[in-house]
């Protein structure tokens, strides 16, 4: 009550009005259904003195009396979280955005309930009721989240994530024990493959526990075992189980409705009463080897290594077809002539089983769970402490082949870098694994992967048709790269494959951009968008390992690509090496060109003339960190380009050697443009006077429709951003206040040199568009405002 009475205090002085609301707002546990019919100038008054847990409930009445909650949302967000979201301009409902780091935060421990009276109400379960509008989480460290969300106090939280969340992060990951990865392995299955996940990022982990990245990567690209292995509260998953018995129901009808029409073909009465039944023994044999052969199926029981064995061993003998799409396999056997052989591989495969079983017994301590999850990812798994694998043996008992080694046909066989098979820990078979949902995002930022992690990887990513966005950045691949291309190869000859953006960025490139652009692209000509980007050239680039093809060679098919982006590692840009890209991408509407170097004058020319012959659709073009301070020319012809829409100079130097006439050709160029919507200029070197002048493009005799300038990191000061404003006002009003300018960027200039100046052009500007800037510390840059003096 004393809260409440000092947030009313904080709202003015108070009132008949004021004092019945802070009197119903203590009594809603029984006003409530008559609250929500007030009118709306008194629940407008109201609304701001109630919990969190009212006011989440007061939505649809607020709603309805034409009120808006978002400021009180955002008024909650300012005093509990006390700090600036990023991005807050771009934030649409305060609500969602409030109670989703509300929910984050109690997870992870960093809020209490009690520090604000809004929040701790009786009703009020933080996890519960905030839990629906998580659309993003992030775990990090020791996962404890991962342990509480499936705790059985929160098992209804799970299910209301299972439907509400949509992106899952990781970050900065420590190894963690065996007990809170099947607390993983339970939320991954939860809200994975019975839940609504779309995309899996991890970050920052810079010594990764092979072990877990394995459980992660594989439980993202839908590979676990029968759902029955994974207990809940002591009992198998509920939805597994399910779908399971419904699939058992299905195939005992059909066995029956085969046993009927086996037994209408055996109905003569001599075979029915004097025969006797070996005929039917092969039969069965051959129903029972062919279920076993496709146990891979979805949402079938897993085979365990030697039944796989014995399987392939008779199915090697018997005439069938196999087929591997989305996880499930088919056996089609119509014409089965080896009875004999069956029953042999029968006989074999329980003696076996037998053996194992001792084996097991005898290797597994006397505390170990018989559902261990290193049994799925690892052959070998006492690594951990020392990092190193012995990869010519493996434990008693267990087939090292089927553990380690890819399905037939596997996707990384041909390169020197990818056929150290025997033994390679963390790759496994994906017939032995059971197929559920996948995500369609997959994102790994700053996280090393080793030769054998990027061939785990490279096995997934062979049948992953639901992935449609694969970011890999800054994973140290060199090398390995080549045994990721190997997968995206094997995933592109599905005809289901869904893959539209791949983006690879690291810091030593293995091999030139535009070759591993050709490779990709010659693999995917489906892909929308492709991002290659290298900060350094490996110097030991040309001594590549045996057995890969050069890419530079291979044929690029006519693409769907949209969107391109390299970013060179200080390369020389040779356009003949680009020109077959652009050729077959007639579809390109977006080009980024970052960090390239020109090796001669005409170079920039012949791109230019490349861009308007092959891509006749392109709308946003950008250069970044390019010195085109001697190709004023190609800039003119590039300004006055009828189809572009969107031009970025990014840190080009385009002012470094020019002279005041350029500035006046660029302006009358721009001017005379009428399709060009936005022009980015960031890093060039304007300063004042020349941001003055950029005022010019508005002028009463003016045909152009730009709408967005971007003038970032270019020494503006106060004063000049002054003058600007004072120029564009004159200009809007010559034109009657007509112009189509909407949005001026200004990040790290000067405006911190004049703090009094610089408020009143942003007070101004502010009142003709959106103005977007920072309060950058102009110190940092005092080299680069002496050079510009």
């Amino acid at each position: 009550a004393a809260a409440l009475s000092g947030a009313m205090a904080a709202e003015g002085p108070g009132s008949l009005l004021a004092l019945s609301a802070a009197a119903v707002s203590r009594s809603m546990g029984a006003l409530e259904r008559d609250v929500w019919a007030l009118p709306g100038h008194l629940l407008r008054g109201l609304l701001p003195l109630l919990t969190v847990f009212r006011l989440e409930r007061a939505e649809g009445a607020a709603r309805r009396a034409g009120l808006s909650t978002q400021p009180i949302w955002r008024k909650l967000w300012d005093d509990v979280m006390k700090t600036r979201p990023p991005n807050s301009e771009n934030i649409t409902c305060w609500r969602k955005k409030f109670l989703e780091t509300f929910f984050s935060n109690v997870l992870h421990g960093v809020l209490d309930v009690s520090s604000d009276w809004r929040l701790n109400d009786h009703h009020f379960s933080p996890l519960l009721h905030s839990s629906p509008h998580v659309s993003q989480l992030t775990l990090c460290n020791m996962l404890q989240g991962a342990v509480e969300l499936t705790a059985e106090r929160n098992q209804k939280v799970l299910e209301n994530l299972a439907v509400s969340l949509q992106i899952l992060k990781f970050q900065h990951l420590l190894s963690s024990d065996q007990s809170i990865r099947r607390s993983l392995v339970l939320l991954l299955h939860r809200l994975i493959h019975h839940g609504s996940v779309s995309q899996v990022s991890m970050y920052s982990w810079p010594v990764p526990d092979t072990v877990l990245l394995v459980l992660i990567l594989s439980m993202s690209a839908g590979f676990w075992r029968s759902g029955n292995a994974l207990t809940y509260q002591s009992s198998p998953c509920g939805l597994c189980r399910e779908k399971d018995k419904a699939q058992s129901q299905e195939s005992a009808q059909e066995r029956v409705e085969r046993g009927h029409c086996d037994g209408r073909e055996w109905s003569d009465g001599e075979n029915q009463k004097g025969s006797p039944r070996a005929p039917e023994e092969p039969d069965a044999e051959v129903n029972r080897c062919r279920a076993d052969v496709c146990l891979n199926s979805v949402l079938s029981g897993p085979r365990s290594p030697l039944q796989n064995q014995a399987c392939e061993e008779a199915s090697s003998k018997v005439p069938c077809d196999t087929s591997i799409q989305g996880g499930s396999s088919c056996c089609i056997s119509d014409q089965l002539s080896c009875h004999s052989v069956l029953r042999k591989t029968r006989r074999r495969l329980k003696s076996a089983v037998g053996k194992k079983r001792r084996c097991l017994r005898r290797s597994r301590g006397p505390y170990a769970d018989p559902e261990d999850l290193y049994d799925f990812v690892f052959t070998v798994a006492r690594e951990d402490n020392s990092g190193l694998l012995d990869k010519n043996s493996t434990t008693e008992g267990e087939n090292a082949e089927n553990w380690t080694s890819s399905s037939p046909g596997s996707p990384c066989t041909g390169h020197a870098v990818c056929k150290k098979r025997g033994g390679s820990a963390g790759i496994f078979s994906l017939k032995a694994a059971h197929r559920f949902r996948s995500v369609s995002t997959l994102e790994l930022f700053s996280i090393p992967l080793t030769g054998e992690t990027c061939r785990t990887l490279s096995n997934l990513l062979s049948s992953w048709v639901s992935l449609e966005n694969l970011v890999l950045s800054y994973n140290g691949l060199d090398a390995n790269i080549f045994c990721i291309l190997s997968g995206l190869r094997a995933l592109s000859r599905h005809s289901d494959c869904h893959l539209r953006v791949v983006r690879v960025s690291d810091v030593f490139s293995h091999m030139p951009c535009m070759e591993l652009v050709r490779c990709i692209l010659s693999a995917f000509p489906r892909l929308h968008m492709l991002s290659v980007s290298f900060d350094l050239k490996n110097q030991l680039e040309v001594n590549r390992p045996e057995g890969n093809p050069s890419c530079s060679q291979a044929e690029i098919p006519e693409s769907c690509l949209e969107q391109l982006e390299i970013r060179f590692p200080r390369e020389p840009l040779h356009t003949a090496f680009l020109v077959p890209v652009l050729k077959a991408s007639k579809s390109l509407q977006q080009l980024s060109l970052d960090s390239a170097t020109l090796p001669c004058s005409q170079e920039f020319g012949l791109l230019l003339e490349a861009l308007k012959e092959c891509n006749p659709n392109l709308k946003k073009l950008s250069f970044h960190d390019m010195n085109l301070a001697e190709h004023q020319k190609e800039v003119l012809l590039l300004l006055q380009d009828p189809v572009l829409q969107e031009i970025t100079f990014s840190f080009c130097r385009l002012f470094e050697s020019s002279t005041t006439e350029f500035l006046s050709e660029i302006i009358n160029t721009v001017k005379r443009n009428s399709s060009l919507k936005s022009l980015k200029l960031p890093g060039n070197r304007l300063g004042n006077h020349r941001l003055v002048a950029l005022a010019d493009i508005f002028s009463e005799d003016s045909s152009s429709s730009l709408c967005q300038l971007d003038v970032s990191s270019n020494c503006i000061k106060p004063d000049g951003l002054l003058e600007f404003t004072k120029k564009l006002e004159g200009h809007i009003q010559q034109r009657g206040g007509q112009i189509q300018f909407t949005h001026l960027r200004l990040f790290q200039n000067w405006l911190d040199q004049d703090a009094e100046t610089a408020q009143e052009a942003l007070r101004r500007l502010k009142a003709v568009c959106s103005v977007v800037n920072d309060s950058w510390d102009s110190s940092q840059a005092f080299a680069d405002y002496i050079s510009v003096m």
